[in-house]
């Protein structure tokens, strides 16, 4: 149902179950899907690819031009998968020539103000607490949680299960099934309650910990302890940490320095 106030491309893909509330301004290369529900003063621009079952609330902009010199205008798209909550007055900016697409997975919360910038790539049931502020090509990782206000430097990866302190400033990679808070930001432990409400055992939870302790808490620089955890049982947790260090470009955060 397309309210007879909003202001909808005849060319625009909308299902017919989705629902488009007053004021609302579509573009022409746009494709809503089913039941989707667009709320009033809502914005959605060229390139925009949105799932279905997305909620998305007054003020929102989607898909805009980047913020970014080199965007020359090349058709690129901001895709939005299904179930999501796009809270008010969010941005989400379509891709650059960089990687031709911003993507937003399903089951994710972006909660007010928060900004999701050029080519980033967030997974699965994450959330972005209100004022995220997300660089261009920043990647999130699922269920990954950030608080509010954090700021993410470009290029940054965050992994999976994470849990950012709100106002915390991430300048490099994020391991997976940690906990980052303090500033500078550091690790500070495992994210124990996050991995538990999703059915992770306390035996998986104490190896998960016990990687960790030879990452940060041996003496042993990066390179000497990864090869000490290379060394170790095989788990698929051991595998995701070990992958997701060895491709960072930027460096993992440091533990955090009590002194």
């Amino acid at each position: 149902m397309i309210n007879k106030l909003a202001n909808v491309h005849p060319n625009a893909k909308i299902a017919d179950s989705a629902i488009i509330d007053a004021f609302v301004t579509i573009q022409e290369d746009v494709v809503i899907g089913e039941r989707t529900h667009v709320q009033p003063n809502v914005v959605i621009m060229d390139g925009a690819r949105i799932g279905n079952d997305v909620n998305i609330f007054p003020g929102a902009v989607i898909s805009a031009e980047p913020q970014d010199l080199k965007y020359r205008g090349e058709k690129t798209t901001a895709e939005i998968g299904n179930n999501c909550i796009i809270r008010e007055f969010v941005t989400i900016n379509k891709g650059t020539a960089a990687k031709d697409k911003t993507i937003v997975g399903n089951n994710c919360l972006i909660m007010a103000y928060s900004h999701v910038a050029h080519d980033c790539i967030l997974g699965n049931n994450i959330i972005l607490a209100n004022g995220v502020q997300l660089a261009g090509e920043v990647e999130v990782d699922d269920f990954a949680i950030l608080g509010g206000g954090t700021l993410v430097h470009q290029f940054t990866r965050i992994g999976k299960h994470v849990m950012a302190q709100g106002g915390v400033k991430l300048t490099k990679d994020i391991p997976p099934y940690t906990i980052v808070a303090r500033e500078p930001a550091s690790f500070t432990g495992i994210n124990s309650v996050g991995l538990r409400r999703r059915a992770f055992s306390n035996e998986r939870i104490d190896q998960i910990k016990g990687l960790y302790r030879i990452i940060y808490n041996s003496g042993l620089n990066t390179k000497d302890a990864l090869l000490k955890i290379e060394s170790m049982e095989d788990s698929v947790d051991k595998d995701e940490i070990i992958k997701f260090i060895k491709s960072s470009n930027r460096g993992i955060i440091s533990g955090y320095n009590k002194r």
